[in-house]
């Protein structure tokens, strides 16, 4: 079994569109909280069958230098602002089951910080997933962490070998997560891989499908 989140969606018309309509159904979208009209982006791809996931900015390495815009989780912010923020970032819609980090490597250092973040997100029975850049922090509601990021080189070969090893961890592990950007690029490659998975011996499946509750 393997699972994609397709991130980044909200922004762009035209590359937004492309990803819930060309996409499968069981490939989970992910939406940018800033970008207007959100609801009805949401609304859209729930109506093709997709799951839908909000983007939560963090801060990364660089900040405010690399600054994900004003609501960013801090790793100096505390509880109370991360509570605050999280108040903004998850009204800006409905119709989500989970949230996953936009950037936040210097975030997920912060003990206080994800540990606020994961209490959230439990008293709203939302599930986080991340990039796999935050494996070793546990929490939440349910939990999973990507294998891979399928398109940190955008060529259409190197996105194909990405895919090729998401596919190998599946056969290895029983199932693997798998996260990538809506490039154009990402989204033509995605849409090819998917349409062959069966052929291949592989169930395609929601990135819900993938989470694991604390303790089981």
């Amino acid at each position: 079994m393997v699972a994609l989140v397709v991130g980044g969606l909200g922004l762009n018309s035209a590359t937004t569109r492309a990803a819930i309509e060309r996409l499968p159904a069981e490939v989970t979208l992910s939406f940018v909280p800033y970008a207007e009209g959100l609801q009805t982006w949401i609304d859209m791809a729930r109506a093709h069958g997709h799951e839908v996931m909000i983007e939560l900015p963090m801060e990364p390495t660089g900040y405010p230098d690399n600054d994900p815009g004003p609501y960013t989780l801090l790793s100096s912010g505390g509880a109370d602002d991360v509570a605050v923020k999280l108040d903004w970032l998850l009204a800006r819609a409905t119709g989500y089951f989970g949230v996953t980090n936009y950037l936040g490597d210097r975030f997920a250092t912060s003990d206080e910080g994800v540990s606020a973040l994961m209490t959230n997100l439990r008293q709203r029975g939302l599930a986080f997933l991340d990039d796999g850049s935050m494996r070793r922090r546990p929490g939440a509601f349910a939990r999973a962490s990507a294998d891979r990021v399928v398109d940190e080189e955008q060529t259409p070969a190197a996105i194909l070998r990405q895919f090729n090893a998401l596919e190998a961890a599946a056969k290895t592990n029983g199932a693997a997560l798998g996260t990538g950007f809506s490039y154009p690029i990402t989204v033509e490659a995605a849409a090819r891989w998917t349409a062959g998975l069966e052929a291949r011996g592989l169930q395609l499946a929601p990135a819900s499908a993938m989470t694991r509750r604390p303790g089981r």
